[in-house]
């Protein structure tokens, strides 16, 4: 990006009503999707508005598993957030796992930091549905959040390709992904947090 593009990239980006980005939301999901096809992982976008779920995920041999995976996506665009996401209760019987995207683009705290030096590249954490039973809270406010924020050694396991590497079929990998699509429930969650095996 040339300086003037930048500087005008920044004023659109510092007004107050370019705070609800649509494009870049929307983004999130396509983010998330590029991530598990280079996995081998066959993953298509849920109807709009759909409760619950936003991803719909698949083996791509249809001889190996018919099962379906279900992921709710959140994304939070600022690189300065609190680092939490909204999750609803009541859809927690409808997805298997949540992919965050925090995607980075720039600083939009009132301390006035130039937005683009916040500027960095995005992370996605994929996390079991168990996992975000466990720490999601209801606040007296009616908010329904989950928080990540000093939790980060904990997460880290969920972490970019680590958190993906288990849907790489490789002699060695422990197939996480592919374990789920063909019903090994019982022990994936903890095989896709600890597999660290990247493609062969």
């Amino acid at each position: 990006m040339d300086t003037a593009g930048a500087e005008r990239h920044t004023s659109l980006m510092s007004n107050k009503d370019a705070r609800r980005l649509p494009v870049v939301s929307h983004g999130a999901e396509f983010l998330a999707i590029g991530y598990l096809m280079r996995r081998n992982i066959l993953a298509y976008k849920a109807p709009p508005n759909n409760e619950g779920y936003d991803l719909i995920c698949i083996h791509p041999d249809p001889r190996q598993a018919t099962n379906q995976l279900r992921i709710q996506v959140k994304s939070r665009y600022q690189t300065d957030c609190d680092r939490a996401f909204p999750v609803k209760e009541k859809t927690f019987d409808a997805f298997d796992y949540l992919l965050v995207v925090f995607q980075n683009i720039g600083f939009f705290s009132k301390n006035k930091r130039p937005v683009l030096e916040g500027y960095r590249q995005p992370e996605i954490y994929c996390f079991p549905n168990t996992w975000i039973r466990q720490h999601h809270k209801i606040f007296e406010s009616g908010w329904q959040k989950v928080h990540t924020k000093g939790l980060e050694a904990e997460i880290e396991e969920y972490k970019n390709e680590p958190c993906l590497s288990g849907c790489v079929p490789s002699s060695q990998s422990a197939h996480a992904f592919p374990l789920c699509l063909q019903g090994g429930w019982h022990q994936v969650f903890r095989v896709l947090a600890r597999n660290r095996i990247g493609m062969e």
